[in-house]
């Protein structure tokens, strides 16, 4: 079984190295008066590592909000 991580790791670096040297061309990217030239796979890879960060922020946001609602306290009592 090991051996069989081992190529899958082997086969996925591979097709990450093609996909970079593949994709050198550059491009821009415009946000308000600010702008930013990148080759295609970093900004892939960029695009990539912001979603699971925010992906990530959200779901800690509704698993907090849905503890929140299951533990609801009754107001105190004057």
């Amino acid at each position: 079984m090991r051996y069989v991580y081992i190529a899958l790791v082997v086969v996925f670096t591979g097709i990450v190295l093609l996909f970079t040297f593949q994709n050198l061309e550059a491009a821009t990217v415009s946000l308000f008066s600010t702008s930013i030239t990148l080759p295609i796979s970093v900004l892939v890879a960029l695009t990539y590592v912001l979603g699971m960060l925010t992906g990530g922020s959200v779901l800690a946001l509704l698993r907090a909000g849905v503890q929140r609602a299951r533990t609801v306290r009754a107001p105190p009592t004057v």
